[in-house]
């Protein structure tokens, strides 16, 4: 963990966020008048969902919406 102070880090914040995202520094402290401040660390890598993986894996059944209409009195009672 390296500690830089606030005036430091405004001449060379550009090489500090490029040493959290190149992994040679897990975290660069920040300190205001010596004291800790904030932290840089690096973002989580972006997720990239792929839509209709599990295309294929389970039947729906054709009567899926069968029971739809008992489902609703169980919700909202019975329309007398």
């Amino acid at each position: 963990m390296t500690i830089v102070n606030m005036h430091e880090a405004k001449s060379r914040l550009s090489q500090l966020v490029d040493a959290v995202q190149s992994g040679a520094e897990p975290e660069i402290v920040l300190a205001k008048n010596g004291v800790p401040a904030a932290r840089i660390v690096p973002m989580p890598p972006k997720r990239n969902y792929r839509w209709g993986l599990a295309k294929g894996k389970w039947v729906i059944p054709d009567d899926i919406d069968a029971l739809n209409p008992e489902i609703e009195k169980l919700f909202y009672g019975e329309d007398d």
